[in-house]
């Protein structure tokens, strides 16, 4: 009855062995690598978007001729003028 037994586990154990290896082999043999390419314009997009992120949001040079130009007393703003510009800009329409 032991050698039955045995043996049973022998044949158990070897199909158990023999199944694991083949899922093995196939799921080494079904792998795939993904390729990821990136065209010349979204290159070039990549490029132009890091140069904008480094440039300063603040243009130096008409900033200190403006406070110059305030300290001095020669910037001066005629509000209706001003208006109109804003009204152009955002509506599309003179007064």
């Amino acid at each position: 009855v032991n050698s039955m037994r045995i043996d049973a586990y022998n044949a158990v154990n070897q199909i158990y062995n023999t199944k694991k290896a083949k899922n093995i082999t196939n799921t080494t043999a079904t792998a795939a690598t993904d390729k990821v390419e990136i065209s010349s314009f979204g290159q070039s997009f990549q490029i132009a978007k890091k140069a904008l992120s480094e440039a300063s949001d603040i243009r130096e040079d008409l900033v200190a001729d403006v406070k110059k130009r305030y300290d001095d007393g020669a910037y001066d703003v005629d509000d209706e003028q001003f208006a109109d510009m804003l009204i152009e800009k955002y509506f599309g329409t003179d007064k």
